[in-house]
This record gives structure tokens, sequence and C-alpha cells, in this order.
């Protein structure tokens, strides 16, 4: 019985996740909003009412999407943050590296700042939405930590203003990645997204920082 009870598990955190990585895949290609179960059902292999033995209805869908995202998002930030050394990377790097790597993210995974973005048009306050503050918070704090390093390391112009600096660098990759769902070229942000960043460090550093090994 515990075998059984263990195969039948993986098989629904398989299909669990199986049906996360569709609707990321679709919500790349048209508005979240307008796929449906049957959708979902169709690019897994499944019937739509299989997909009701996963997930109580499609709410609990999107929030399982959001869940992998901010999983996902902040182990790619952090492990970007911390760089392949036996030491930390300078702050500044950091910054610079959890910037490309964010990029790097959205172009991988286009479907995510969709859902995101719709989700935020929403004017009540819904379980999606809390999530996706939840995101941001934790994004935030991890910002506004390497600043605060910087700006006890002397790197950053006297009287900085470490709260706007954190609303500008997210607004700087989010800017980014806006404008790449208008124009439909995902891909450019990788050319585009190194002088955006040099820019933004243009505004609050004492110096460009040099190049390391470890700088992506």
């Amino acid at each position: 019985m515990e075998l059984i009870t263990q195969r039948s598990r993986q098989t629904t955190d398989s299909r669990q996740a199986g049906l996360v990585m569709a609707a990321l895949q679709l919500a790349a290609q048209r508005s979240p909003a307008d796929i449906t179960t049957a959708d979902l059902a169709r690019a897994v292999g499944i019937t739509q009412g299989a997909v009701f033995r996963h997930f109580a209805n499609k709410e609990a869908i999107w929030l399982a999407v959001l869940d992998w995202t901010t999983d996902s998002l902040l182990a790619r930030l952090l492990s970007a943050a911390a760089g392949h050394g036996d030491h930390p990377l300078p702050p500044l790097h950091a910054l610079q590296a959890i910037f490309a790597a964010h990029v790097d993210f959205v172009m991988e995974h286009p479907g995510v700042p969709r859902v995101i973005f719709q989700e935020l048009q929403h004017a009540q306050d819904t379980a999606l939405k809390a999530r996706v503050r939840d995101l941001m918070q934790q994004y935030r704090m991890l910002v506004m930590g390497l600043l605060q390093r910087a700006q006890m390391q002397n790197l950053l112009l006297p009287g900085t203003d470490l709260p706007s600096a954190v609303v500008l660098f997210l607004g700087a990759v989010q800017g980014l990645v806006m404008q790449s769902l208008v124009s439909g070229q995902v891909q450019a942000m990788a050319a585009q997204a190194p002088g955006v960043f040099t820019i933004y460090l243009r505004g609050i550093a004492r110096s460009a920082i040099p190049p390391t090994e470890s700088t992506p």
C-alpha cells in the first residue's frame, strides 16, 4: 500500500508540474485569461476531467504557476548574487549579475511576466495578487541588502536614496520586460540589458564597476 501511495504521489507531482509548465508556455503565446483547462489538458495529453484530479480549479493552477515562479526566480537571483567562487561577489557586481539573471529568466519563460502583469491589473485583492506581492517583497529585500552593503563599502554616491534605488532597479528590469512584450522581441533584451544597467549604475555608483571573472 505504501509503494502504491508513493507512486500515486509521484504521478500527481509530475502531472502538476507538467500543467504548470504548459500554462506558462501557453501564456507566452496568448493572454492567460483566455487559457482554459481544456487548453491545458490538450497541452499535456490528458482529459479535462483529469486536470481537476490534480488541481481544484483554474485559480489553483495559476497559484501553482506563481509559486513555481517565486521559487525558481529567487533561486536564480540568489545563485547569481552568490557568484561561483569561494568569495561572494562585491555588491555592485552582484546587482549586475541579478539584473542579467532576471533578464535570462524572462527570455526562457516569457509567459511569466504576462501572468504577473495581467494579475496586477485587477483592482481587487486576490490570492494570486498576494503571491505576486510576496515575490516582489522578497526581490526588494535582496536588492536592498546589496545596496546597503555597497553603501557601507562607500561604493555609492553620497546621499543615495536606497529605497528609490531599489524602485529604479526593479523598474529598469520591468521596463525592459514590458517593452519586449509590446514589441514581441523578447530575445532583444539580451542586447539591451547591459546598457540599461550601465545607465542605472551611473546614477548611484561612485565609479563604474571593474569587470571580474564572475561578472556575466
